[in-house]
């Protein structure tokens, strides 16, 4: 037993050890952004809450255009480059860095010219914002090189030291200047995080190339449309609800939906892991060893999915009631079951999504999927929330991510059998 125990270690060493360190990374990062969420929760009250929570999804989805899929196709260049050009793999930085540049100056000056008429009083708090909409696609960049050349290790050595140093300067902000301090808190942290990263990758120079510019910006293109759709699907909810004044609603779906976002980590984590070995397999051609795993993935996840959904269901009303009690009440239990039922999905899907579809080149099919579904979600909840009131655009969210991904899922596997066919 602890021979076959050895041996299966030595078979997926790398997948392990780097699933570990990718772990790491994730919690350190996105432990303090949680950390800060939380502080936000009990030192603020519901409603400041809601905005800071309505203040976020607006900036990221401004983020969206700031980066539009060039970090997740750098990581796809990069393990491609590592292996056929390491001249082109040089220039991937500061190119792709450019881009970012290009498009955030464009989207913070289109922010501040219809900020005012569409944010209104809740305008003066996405201002204290505006500096993500750079710091954030940046830090994602660097982190798709560190992805792409499997530099696991570093990458989470960095995130923790950081993460450590900024959860007393989050704590003394929020405490002292409340809304204010939380919003500034999220600046501090990706800037700190953004320099810290770039200390530790310095392989790189400052050439134009624009062979790599185009590569990385045509691919970052397609995956971008994709992940626009998704975010307008996934999160237009947020964007329809705080348009029509559900501040304190926001404050209760969010908590829910951040416990459960923390909840995915290791299922999102998995699939960046994996991603480089797929792109690996789809560049070799063993086609029918991603359709094996596809097929393996979507059955394993979906059960992992449903028991994690029945655990849920009997642990989080219990942490909140302990932890953060003044969101126990019939709010909180009218939303959990359709956050549930979300979570329960995003387990089946985060992995193959991230791990498999994206990395081996198939981002278009998502944008093909989430745009029209995005689109949809907006016109539907828009037509229902004034005659239903906000549930309606939380269940109009939930039946579209199902079905959604129930086509996605079919389409991608409809391919790689006719792939698998023609080999």
């Amino acid at each position: 037993m602890i021979k076959k125990t050895k041996a299966k270690y030595k078979q997926h060493k790398e997948t392990i050890d780097n699933f570990f360190w990718r772990s790491l990374q994730i919690g350190a990062k996105q432990g303090i952004i949680f950390l800060i969420f939380i502080f936000c929760a009990k030192l603020l009250s519901p409603y400041d809450f809601g905005i800071y929570n309505y203040a976020l999804a607006i900036v990221f989805f401004l983020i969206i255009f700031g980066d539009f899929g060039i970090s997740t196709a750098t990581s796809k260049y990069v393990a491609e480059y590592n292996v056929t050009n390491k001249n082109k793999l040089k220039a991937v930085l500061f190119n792709s860095g450019i881009i970012i540049l290009g498009l955030t100056i464009i989207i913070s000056i289109l922010t501040l010219i219809i900020g005012p008429w569409y944010l209104k009083d809740k305008y003066i708090y996405v201002l204290y914002l505006l500096p993500l909409i750079f710091l954030a696609p940046m830090t994602s960049l660097y982190d798709g090189i560190y992805r792409g050349l499997k530099r696991f290790k570093q990458l989470a050595i960095i995130s923790t030291i950081v993460g450590l140093i900024s959860i007393v300067f989050v704590y003394i902000l929020i405490a002292k200047y409340g809304l204010i301090g939380a919003l500034i808190s999220q600046n501090i942290f990706y800037l700190v995080l953004l320099g810290g990263l770039a200390l530790g990758y310095r392989d790189f120079n400052f050439k134009f190339d624009k062979g790599v510019m185009k590569e990385v910006s045509n691919y970052s293109f397609i995956f971008g449309l994709a992940f626009l759709g998704y975010y307008l699907f996934a999160r237009i909810d947020i964007l329809v609800l705080g348009y029509y004044g559900y501040i304190k609603e926001i404050a209760y779906y969010e908590l829910l939906n951040k416990i459960f976002i923390v909840l995915l980590f290791p299922f999102t984590i998995l699939g960046q892991v994996i991603a480089p070995n797929f792109t690996t397999f789809f560049a070799k051609g063993k086609y029918s060893t991603v359709y094996k795993k596809y097929i393996k993935y979507n059955f394993l996840f979906l059960l992992i999915g449903c028991a994690l959904a029945v655990l849920s269901w009997a642990i989080i009303p219990i942490a909140i009631e302990l932890i953060l009690p003044k969101y126990f009440n019939n709010l909180m239990w009218e939303i959990l079951p359709i956050s549930i039922i979300l979570f329960a999905i995003s387990v089946w899907t985060s992995t193959i999504d991230g791990g498999i579809i994206v990395p081996v080149g198939y981002a278009k099919i998502m944008s093909l999927v989430y745009i029209p579904a995005g689109i949809s979600a907006l016109f539907i909840s828009l037509s229902l929330i004034k005659n239903f009131g906000f549930m309606s655009v939380i269940l109009t969210h939930l039946v579209i991510y199902a079905v959604s991904i129930l086509i996605l899922k079919i389409i991608y596997y409809k391919k790689l059998k006719k792939l698998t066919l023609n080999i």
